[in-house]
């Protein structure tokens, strides 16, 4: 697996789900990484929150890994980093906005001073042994979203990151039309290229018309408190936001740490520069009710966040009947649920929600199929590899691709180790690529031991069993549905398992144990229907 004089790409996360993005390139013996996300936990993980690529078939490389290149400062692109970046012992590389963000993160890990952070303030090409590479800005729904452009000894590649396209992007100079053209002049080998909203027939649309539509959606509500909810790393919507207040004559407030701390980054970096001044929440609750505008967090239905705080009336910010929470975010799939759960608790409680399918107060960050078709057509790459998406997204891209006149595209997933040079591109191999999850404070594989048994608890319930040779038995039970009849039950089960010990006393240690664990458990289905997870001990020594 190590590279020769070829070029080859790996994804080990972000393609085959919206997420935890993770590339490697490889050339002449070197690999080169782009981003090192994260994704967050479902209901497949009790008690989990951050979920991770498994990073074994690198990690086991590192001393041929040059370096990590961060394409901007969204948690799918650099959550990873504190968990993993010391480990892989190689610099990060970023541009000053996400730079911040990094450093703010590896400086919570205790980590400042341990990772190398180099920031590329001017955009020009840096050199990481055969990989050349420079950023190219495009837009996004955060500051400083680029793509990279990357030479090579095989051919450039035009890796997109997350973009859009906007030609009123509110943050930012994105790079033009005619530049796009200039650099699939000079010819593009490879274009590795962001999936996610291939299926929306329509441009995703500008930020300026965000603007416009805010603006209208806050003029309705004269004389009601309005409470705005975004993506906190939307640091173009923030300046929207600002415009809006200003515009509309209201006082600022924000609710949420992640959005003092991207505001302080992004007043650092040079935007935001006539950015409102904001109010604490005191001061908030004490002006006019029309004249309050309040930013907050939480629009995905995060139960910690600052929206489902106020959802359930336990924030300093209070809404009342007829005022209005604009939520000004797309639902990321997976959160519909808890999403909905919140925008029910506002709603009976008399409190307008009002959402981007009602009015034109949010964009997505993504490009829809005329804005592929587009780039396709200024970069004219010989090579699509569809990437950042679940596999549907990917293989509709590559079809998009192929029908736009892009001579080759290769479909490939986690752990496909593609050669895109020389001769035909293609997958040429398999290598290790899963997934690991933050549990507690350890790193643990998604599907190991632990997790599994802690799924199997949550499905089916948990039953202990002690008991001592003479035929006593204690049972405890949790999670299993038998609310009135648990006495009952462990009755029951206690007199099959001291049957079940005393049939099999005379046969060693191991039948003992099974014999009480199979009687406990067939009781458990016999009353319930579930199938729990058993532990038993016996109380004696059985040698």
């Amino acid at each position: 697996m190590k590279p020769g004089n070829e070029l080859l790409f790996c994804a080990l996360g972000g393609s085959g789900e919206i997420g935890m993005n993770v590339n490697l390139y490889g050339s002449q013996g070197k690999w080169l990484m782009v981003d090192l996300g994260m994704s967050f936990s479902g209901a497949e993980y009790p008690g989990v929150d951050l979920v991770f690529a498994d990073l074994e078939f690198i990690e086991e490389r590192c001393d041929d890994l040059l370096g990590i290149v961060l394409t901007h400062a969204h948690e799918d692109h650099i959550g990873a980093v504190p968990y993993f970046a010391e480990a892989l012992g190689v610099p990060l590389y970023a541009t000053p906005f996400t730079a911040k963000l990094v450093a703010a993160k590896l400086d919570e890990a205790g980590l400042t001073g341990d990772v190398e952070l180099i920031v590329v303030d001017d955009l020009e090409t840096f050199t990481l042994g055969p990989f050349g590479i420079r950023y190219v800005p495009l837009a996004h729904s955060i500051a400083e979203g680029n793509a990279l452009l990357i030479e090579t000894p095989h051919g450039r590649i035009f890796h997109t990151g997350d973009w859009k396209l906007d030609e009123d992007p509110q943050i930012g100079t994105p790079t033009t039309a005619e530049e796009l053209t200039e650099i699939g002049d000079a010819g593009v080998l490879g274009l590795v290229c962001d999936s996610t909203n291939v299926f929306n027939p329509e441009p995703s649309g500008s930020e300026g018309a965000v603007f416009e539509g805010l603006l209208d959606e806050v003029r309705k509500h004269t004389g009601k408190r309005v409470l705005v909810t975004t993506f906190a790393s939307n640091v173009a919507r923030l300046q929207t936001l600002g415009e809006v207040a200003r515009a509309t004559n209201r006082t600022l407030c924000v609710a949420g740490r992640s959005l003092d701390r991207i505001i302080e980054a992004a007043q650092a970096s040079g935007y935001l520069e006539n950015f409102p001044e904001t109010v604490d929440f005191d001061t908030a609750m004490d002006l006019p009710r029309g004249g309050l505008l309040v930013v907050a967090t939480g629009g995905q239905g995060e139960p910690r966040a600052a929206l489902a705080r106020i959802a359930d009336d336990s924030h300093p910010i209070k809404l009342d009947e007829g005022d209005v929470v604009l939520f000004s975010s797309r639902q990321i799939p997976g959160n519909e649920i808890a999403i909905g759960k919140i925008q029910n608790q506002l709603a009976d409680r008399g409190i307008r929600v009002v959402t981007d399918r009602q009015s034109m107060i949010h964009v997505s960050g993504h490009p829809g199929r005329p804005e592929l078709e587009a780039l396709y057509g200024w970069l004219r790459p010989e090579i699509l590899v569809p990437v950042h998406g679940e596999i549907r997204h990917m293989r509709e891209q590559a079809a998009l691709g192929l029908a736009s006149g892009i001579p080759q595209a290769v479909f490939q997933k986690n752990g496909d180790l593609v050669r895109l040079a020389p001769g035909l591109p293609g997958k040429i191999a398999e290598v290790r690529a899963g997934r690991l999850v933050l549990d507690g404070t350890e790193i643990v594989p998604a599907n190991g031991e632990s997790i599994v048994q802690r799924r199997r608890i949550a499905y089916n319930g948990l039953v202990s069993v002690a008991f001592d040779l003479s035929g006593v038995v204690d049972i405890r039970v949790s999670g299993l549905p038998l609310e009135d009849d648990a006495e009952e039950f462990v009755e029951e089960a206690a007199a099959d398992v001291a049957e079940a010990v005393a049939r099999k006393r005379h046969e060693g240690r191991e039948a003992i144990l099974e014999a009480a664990r199979l009687a406990a458990r067939r009781a458990a289905v016999r009353w319930t229907g579930k199938r729990p997870q058993v532990h038993v001990l016996c109380l004696e020594d059985l040698d």
